[in-house]
């Protein structure tokens, strides 16, 4: 590994869409900002962090780290041995690589990867994109030299005030909406009907999938239409119930395209969904994953709730109150507007190129 530029960046993060992307937009924003820039991902071969950020044309070393399962497994017992050879795999790319600065964006991998930058005197950023601060970020805290959070409500965590920035997640190519009348052209849909866009994640989410075959004929009778996005592991379930009034998908290539048709959007409650619904100013049904880590969505929802710009609906309450809370809130111009208006004014659109230059200014100080 050559290192003969004064901006040398390690970015760790991942097992996850929503610990990668944010780390890799600051990244894409930084090789913008100084091409000469040299940057390199650690991570997880097996994971996404594996398999895309080569195909973005980063630098990727894998080291051997697993998250510890929370339930009993038996692979738990190697995980002393994984956290060891995963410090030391760090500490070697970091004793060729150089980094001036670490960034860490949370997950598993952040951890021995950033302990190892800090030892070779690089400078520690960390981003949290969640309103509960995940156990790594927690955990690193006293190394940070930054820590850039997207909620205020998530000061209280740390126990250091000083390093502490609301910059928002740094999402990936925040354009402005399309023409609506023209983005309902290229997506086949009426102009005089109210569209609702259910997003499930790359995979799926199975609760929200099944509500909403359950409730399709109540809300197309209704005068909605439908955009579906059931995920990879549910499409072949349900795209059966495509019709001229519900287009079934299991990607959403063109996010710009449905957020420009959508009059109201049903989804999970992760960080990066949250920040493109803040960005672009959309209103919300929040219905937070109970299956995560610290429970982290449903706090996430209750920063954008608290602030009257999105609807929170639980998921112990989605039978009884689906179709409900939709038609009460599409029917509710003006409940509408005004969660827009809010949700727009919590949004941090220039995340990225914020933290990227903040990136920029630590390495000159190294």
């Amino acid at each position: 590994m050559k290192t003969t530029t004064p901006y040398r960046f390690l970015f760790a993060g991942g097992g996850t869409g929503g610990h990668l992307f944010p780390a890799v937009a600051v990244a894409e924003k930084i090789r913008l900002m100084k091409p000469e820039a040299e940057i390199i991902f650690l991570g997880t071969k097996s994971k996404i962090e594996g398999r895309v950020v080569p195909q973005l044309g980063f630098q990727f070393k894998p080291i051997w780290i697993k998250g510890f399962a929370r339930k009993f497994a038996v692979e738990n017992f190697l995980f002393p041995v994984k956290l060891v050879v995963s410090v030391f795999q760090s500490m070697f790319y970091c004793m060729k690589f150089k980094p001036q600065v670490a960034v860490g964006s949370g997950g598993y991998v952040a951890g021995p990867a950033l302990f190892a930058a800090n030892l070779f005197g690089a400078k520690i950023m960390l981003l949290e994109q969640n309103s509960f601060p995940g156990i790594t970020t927690r955990m690193l805290e006293k190394y940070a030299e930054e820590i850039h959070l997207s909620y205020e409500s998530s000061k209280k965590y740390f126990i250091r005030n000083k390093p502490l920035f609301i910059t928002g997640n740094p999402v990936r190519n925040v354009n402005a909406l399309l023409d609506k009348k023209v983005a309902l052209t290229k997506l086949q849909l009426l102009p005089e009907k109210k569209t609702l866009l259910l997003l499930g994640g790359s995979l799926g989410a199975r609760k929200l999938n099944q509500v909403m075959a359950k409730e399709l004929e109540s809300l197309v009778k209704s005068g909605l239409q439908i955009l579906w996005q059931t995920g990879s592991l549910y499409f072949e379930q349900y795209k059966h119930l495509q019709s001229e009034n519900c287009k079934v998908m299991a990607f959403v290539e063109d996010m710009q395209l449905v957020y420009s048709v959508c009059d109201l959007i049903i989804s999970r409650a992760g960080a990066t969904t949250l920040a493109e619904i803040t960005s672009y100013g959309l209103a919300s049904i929040l219905i937070p994953s109970p299956n995560v880590a610290e429970n982290h969505q449903y706090y996430n929802a209750k920063s954008l709730v608290d602030c009257d710009a999105a609807i929170l609906l639980e998921e112990k309450n989605i039978e009884e109150n689906f179709t409900k809370e939709i038609l009460s809130l599409v029917k509710d111009e003006n409940k509408l507007k005004i969660i827009r208006v809010n949700a727009k004014a919590m949004g941090k659109p220039n995340a990225a190129n914020e933290i990227a230059l903040r990136a920029l200014k630590l390495a000159e100080r190294n």
